[in-house]
């Protein structure tokens, strides 16, 4: 079945670390701008980061929240997408999802889970 997994979450303390990946089965990335979703309780899908095509310059976009801690990366030979998180805080708590950040987006993966405790 065709579809985005997401993988690499997990339980941290404030300040750790996390690295996250995405992957899909059966399309590729190479074509598309990527980015990292978030989804929180109680609040809107968030989008984290983004990072456009190869021949696009692989231009990495950050929400504010996230400047200077996460860090967007994608390597087209393995058709994977990465969400390295240092410093994390209690606020980064949610779901993340990865998806194409132009038109339509694909169907939504399961997400991994990222829970930082205080």
């Amino acid at each position: 079945q065709v579809q985005l997994v997401e993988s690499g979450g997990g339980l941290v303390q404030s300040g750790g670390s996390l690295r996250l990946s995405c992957t899909d089965s059966g399309r590729f990335f190479s074509g598309y701008n990527m980015g990292w979703y978030r989804l929180a309780p109680g609040k809107q899908r968030e989008l984290v980061a983004s990072i456009t095509t190869v021949t696009g310059g692989s231009r990495k976009t950050y929400v504010d929240s996230a400047k200077g801690r996460f860090t967007i990366a994608r390597d087209d030979a393995k058709n994977t997408v990465y969400l390295q998180m240092d410093s994390l805080k209690p606020e980064d708590t949610a779901v993340y999802y990865c998806n194409v950040v132009r038109g339509n987006p694909w169907s939504w993966g399961q997400g991994t889970q990222v829970t930082v405790s205080s």
